[in-house]
C-alpha cells in the first residue's frame, strides 16, 4: 500500500517545486524564444506585458485621476475540517495624480465540523484605504515605484453575542489602522521577458473591543470583558513572470507575525461568588506561507487570476490551504 507524506511536508515540497519551476522558466523560454528574442537582442516592452497582479502583494501604483479598479476575490480558507468561504472586493478610485482611495467590503460563510455552520452569509469588517505614490519606476533606473498605503478597518462584522453559532463571527469588534510601504520594479530576464517584482511591508494596530458572551475570541455565554488584538507585522515578496502577453506565472512568499491578543474580564452566573478575572486570548504566532498563481489577461484592462495560498502548520499556526479566484478590471 502506498504511503503518502504528511501534510506538513507537502506544502514545503510544493513550494520548492513551484519556485524551481519559476526560476527555470527564463532559461526554458530563452531556448523556446531564442530565435525571436535572444538572438535578435530584443527586450519585451512593458506595453506588451499584461498583468492582473499576484494573489497577495498590493501594487505600488496609483490610478490616473477619474479611473477605477474593481477586483473581486472569491476564496475558501480550508483548515482542519472547516471551510471559511469568503469574498473580498477591492474598489479603488483615482482621486488625483499619485493618489488613490478605495474601500474593501468583505462577506463570508463558515462551515465547521461538529458545530453549527453560519446561519447565512455574514458581513465582515469593512476597510477604507488611501495610497500615495512617491515615485514611479523608470527604465534605466534601479529605483522602484514606491508608495505608502494607509488603511482603516471598521468593526462592521459580527463578533460577539454569537449564542450557539460561533461560526457567525466574521469581525473583530476593533478599529484597526494599517500602515504599509509598497514597492514595485521590473527586471528583464536573459531571454528578454519581464519579471515584475513587488515587496511590501505593513504593520497593523487595533483598538480595544468590548466583548459580551460567545465571541470570536473564544469566550463563553457568561463572559463580560474586553479584547485587544495584537499588533500584526506583515511582509510580502512577489514575482510575476510574463510568459506571453496573455499568460503570467506569479508567486508570493509571505511572512506574518501576530502579537498576543489580550482578552480580560469576568465570568458571571457561576458557582463562585467571587469570580476571578480571566485572561483568555491567543498567544503570539508567526508563519511563512506562499501563494503560486496563474494569470490570464484578455486585454491590458481585464484579467483573471487563479491561485492558492498555502500556510504550513507550526509556530502556533494551523495549516491551511486557500484556493482563490479573482477578476481584475481597470477602467
Amino acid at each position: 500500500m502506498k504511503r503518502h507524506p504528511p501534510s506538513s511536508l507537502i506544502a514545503p515540497r510544493l513550494f520548492v517545486l513551484w519556485l524551481a519551476f519559476l526560476l527555470c522558466l527564463p532559461g526554458a523560454c530563452q531556448r523556446a524564444y531564442g530565435q525571436d528574442v535572444a538572438s535578435d537582442g530584443l527586450r519585451q516592452s512593458r506595453d506588451d506585458a499584461w498583468w492582473t497582479g499576484p494573489m497577495m502583494a498590493n501594487s505600488a501604483e496609483t490610478l490616473p485621476p477619474g479611473h477605477v479598479l474593481l477586483e473581486p476575490y472569491l476564496y475558501d480558507v480550508a483548515s482542519r475540517g472547516s471551510d471559511s468561504f469568503g469574498s473580498r472586493t477591492y474598489m479603488n478610485y483615482g482621486v488625483a495624480n499619485n493618489f488613490t482611495m478605495g474601500i474593501i467590503p468583505v462577506f463570508g460563510y463558515n462551515r465547521v465540523s461538529n458545530a453549527p455552520n453560519s446561519s447565512g452569509v455574514q458581513v465582515g469588517d469593512i476597510t477604507v484605504q488611501a495610497q500615495y505614490r512617491f515615485r514611479q519606476f523608470h527604465e534605466g533606473s534601479w529605483l522602484p515605484t514606491v508608495a505608502v498605503n494607509v488603511q482603516e478597518t471598521f468593526p462592521t462584522g459580527k463578533y460577539d453575542h454569537l449564542g450557539n453559532r460561533p461560526a457567525d463571527g466574521l469581525g473583530s469588534g476593533a478599529y484597526t489602522t494599517t500602515i504599509g510601504l509598497n514597492t514595485q520594479t521590473y527586471v528583464w530576464m536573459p531571454n528578454g521577458r519581464i519579471l515584475r517584482v513587488r515587496f511590501d511591508v505593513s504593520a497593523s494596530f487595533s483598538s480595544r473591543a468590548d466583548v459580551e458572551g460567545v465571541s470570536v475570541y473564544g469566550t463563553d455565554a457568561n463572559f463580560r470583558g474586553h479584547a485587544r488584538p495584537g499588533v500584526n507585522v506583515f511582509a510580502n515578496a512577489a514575482a510575476e513572470y510574463s510568459l506571453t502577453r496573455h499568460w503570467v506565472l506569479a508567486l508570493d512568499v509571505i511572512y506574518s507575525h501576530n502579537s498576543s491578543t489580550h482578552v480580560s474580564g469576568q465570568e458571571y452566573a457561576n458557582n463562585d461568588p467571587f469570580p476571578p478575572d480571566t485572561a483568555l486570548g491567543a498567544k503570539s504566532n508567526r508563519y511563512i506561507g506562499f501563494a503560486p498563481a496563474v494569470e490570464y489577461n484578455w486585454s491590458p484592462n481585464i484579467g483573471l487570476l487563479l491561485g492558492v495560498r498555502v500556510i504550513p502548520s507550526g509556530n502556533r499556526t494551523s495549516s491551511s490551504i486557500t484556493p482563490a479566484i479573482a477578476l481584475n478590471y481597470v477602467h
